[in-house]
């Protein structure tokens, strides 16, 4: 099985991915956590990274997809893998692409969890973050007992600067330039399904596992 799991940023791909590799027993690629392995360990991609993540440049998609390539060749991607939150742009899918068919590797779907701009602004502006101890809780969908208190420790919740509206509303604002024009590319293509994200996590998983068999 090989998924591009692609969705709005707050819509649960990172939670549907950790579900779905388990499912299928198939490697989780997060290019985030791919970037963030190469700088901490010093390897040759990594360094080239760090450059420009010092100088506060955009890591060119060159480099992010030769550091896709060599995650590919690791032993837990020979019975498939799904990326999470990559490709992100029209050029690095058509990268992502060349490399797979390179390989005689392409992709059997592509998953768009589909949330509306309003929720997800509602999921992100509600969530409270214990500074202390790291325990999240929300205001409408996971209250703590005491309002604006951590359960865990006792501490005092803070609203993360990433949870604020006007942080949200600029990343979907992002994602709606840069990222929802794959959803068409996929759709061209044949390999696009969508799934309702508004639904609880089992049902979200339960509607891809779906689309999958279909």
């Amino acid at each position: 099985m090989r998924l591009v799991l692609l969705g709005p940023p707050g819509a649960g791909k990172g939670t549907q991915a950790k579900r779905l590799s388990q499912h299928f027993g198939v490697a989780h690629i997060s290019t985030g956590d791919i970037l963030r392995v190469n700088v901490r360990q010093g390897s040759p991609l990594g360094k080239e990274a760090a450059g420009y993540m010092d100088r506060g440049e955009l890591v060119p998609d060159a480099l992010i997809i030769r550091m896709v390539e060599e995650r590919l060749h690791a032993p837990d991607c020979q019975k498939g893998f799904l990326f999470d939150g990559f490709p992100r742009t029209i050029p690095q899918a058509e990268a992502l692409d060349a490399l797979l068919d390179a390989q005689r590797q392409p992709l059997d779907r592509t998953v768009n969890i589909v949330v509306p701009d309003e929720v997800l602004v509602e999921r992100a502006t509600g969530r409270r973050t214990c500074p202390a101890c790291g325990a999240m809780f929300h205001i409408r969908f996971d209250p703590p007992r005491q309002a604006g208190i951590c359960d865990q420790c006792g501490a005092q919740l803070v609203q993360r600067q990433d949870d604020t509206e006007e942080t949200v509303g600029n990343r979907l604002r992002v994602y709606h330039q840069q990222t929802a024009p794959l959803i068409d590319y996929y759709r061209r293509k044949g390999l696009l399904a969508e799934v309702d994200g508004r639904q609880t996590i089992d049902a979200v998983e339960e509607a891809i596992l779906a689309a999958l068999r279909g």
